[in-house]
């Protein structure tokens, strides 16, 4: 069994702003505020997939930025919602806070997701603001900034397929030749003390260990 690490940054879209905005039509006079809502920022969604294996994914895309809200026009028009951004991980990956090491979830079935960066609120435009006393406000809410932070996502791997053979016959240099894995080889016998897991990457998530 092998334990494979990967951190990575994830980073929520921003809430888009309100909108300043009085209705003008001709022979309406007085029209009052329609200044609409801001979007609300996309979120950041790991979900675990019986599709993949392996983390090879995010060791080559460590950073996922989702789409930032549209910001609300006159005629009380709301923004555009950013789009969420979806991360998938195979079953029985366990996601931590970097900073503080705080478990944030244990994906053991497919479909289970957890939200680890929530996208900002879109502020409320000026037509949200008036009241009977005050019927024209000239002011709106700007939106919230997403959340965003380092997560570690750990797997704890079985390897796919083991490879046997005699001392010093190349299996540690056939690793290193297919995969990423930098066993030790040396031209002496039991060069390799403990075990060395290498990942192998073909076509579209799709990949497979082996040690």
């Amino acid at each position: 069994m092998f334990i494979d690490r990967i951190k990575v940054y994830v980073e929520a879209g921003d809430g888009g702003n309100g909108c300043v905005s009085f209705r003008r039509e001709k022979y309406v006079p007085r029209g009052g505020p329609n200044g609409g809502n801001g979007g609300k920022g996309g979120d950041i969604v790991i979900i675990a997939s019986s599709d993949l294996n392996t983390l090879i994914d995010q060791k080559y895309h460590r950073h996922y930025i989702a789409d930032r809200g549209a910001h609300g026009e006159g005629k009380d028009m709301y923004g555009r919602g950013g789009e969420d951004v979806f991360i998938k991980v195979p079953l029985g990956t366990i996601v931590y806070d970097f900073e503080s090491n705080t478990l944030l979830a244990d994906l053991i079935q497919e479909g289970d997701r957890v939200v680890v960066a929530r996208g900002g609120r879109g502020g409320l435009g000026n037509a949200a603001f008036a009241t009977s006393v005050n019927r024209a406000p000239k002011f709106a809410q700007p939106g919230e900034k997403g959340e965003r932070r380092w997560v570690l996502l750990e797997l704890k791997l079985l390897a796919d397929v083991g490879i046997i053979g005699l001392p010093n016959a190349g299996k540690s240099t056939f690793i290193s030749c297919v995969s990423a894995a930098r066993p030790k080889i040396a031209d002496y016998p039991f060069t390799t003390t403990s075990p060395n897991l290498g990942v192998l990457s073909y076509g579209r998530y799709k990949s497979f260990a082996f040690e």
